[in-house]
């Protein structure tokens, strides 16, 4: 336990803090629009077990972060998933009344365990680089990890009770990170090197994909039951 005297030991974790701190928001929102719809009763419940799934994950992929993130196609595929999530927890907001309590909170645990460690990649990779290489800070930084994701996710959860706006702003939330991760895989990084200036464009076109997209596919399937009616 030497290390805990180590002025580098805790100027280390205080990044790692601040990493988790910075970059957990977007796992929060997430969270927070899996389990929208869910009773409850059910939410806390989704949360907790997502949360602590998600950071056992996390823990397992930031051994192996430096490694796969040098493998071309992977923050392609990443972000092709993570527009494919966000459209989804958009459209879902079709105020179903009538759900399943067990089936939706194991969907909805599933979504984000899914969802934040395709998210994560950044994240781990930085909480890596601020532990350098030491395993019990590394461990210990990234349970740090928890009690912040929960905390936002469950705020984040009470706000959109009053203002449904911020489900459609944490969907294109998704699909901006989506566009960061396609433009930073190592496969295009000659093709972004030479065109900077799309730098901004590819997170904004993610997010205005989501939307649009989500919102469509809301309408479409709204158009046959106000029809019908």
């Amino acid at each position: 336990m030497a290390f805990l005297s180590s002025p580098e030991f805790w100027i280390a974790l205080s990044q790692i803090i601040l990493i988790n701190i910075v970059l957990s928001g977007d796992n929060a929102v997430v969270i927070a629009l899996a389990c929208r719809s869910l009773p409850p009763h059910q939410q806390k419940k989704a949360i907790l077990f997502g949360s602590l799934g998600a950071i056992v994950l996390r823990i397992v992929l930031t051994f192996f972060a430096v490694y796969l993130l040098t493998l071309p196609y992977l923050k392609l595929i990443g972000a092709a998933l993570l527009l494919w999530i966000g459209i989804g927890l958009l459209k879902g907001d079709d105020g179903e009344e009538k759900l399943e309590g067990h089936s939706n909170l194991a969907a909805a645990v599933k979504t984000i365990i899914v969802a934040d460690l395709v998210m994560s990649l950044d994240n781990v990779i930085g909480v890596a680089a601020a532990a350098k290489g030491n395993l019990p800070l590394l461990v210990f930084g990234l349970v740090i990890s928890i009690p912040l994701i929960i905390f936002g996710s469950t705020l984040i959860l009470k706000l959109m009770g009053r203002f449904p706006v911020i489900i459609t702003l944490g969907a294109g939330l998704l699909g901006w990170v989506a566009g960061e991760m396609a433009f930073g895989d190592p496969a295009v990084h000659g093709w972004a090197q030479a065109h900077q200036g799309l730098h901004n464009v590819a997170p904004v076109a993610g997010a205005v994909l989501v939307v649009a997209v989500g919102k469509w596919l809301t309408m479409r399937n709204a158009t046959p039951v106000a029809a019908a009616g």
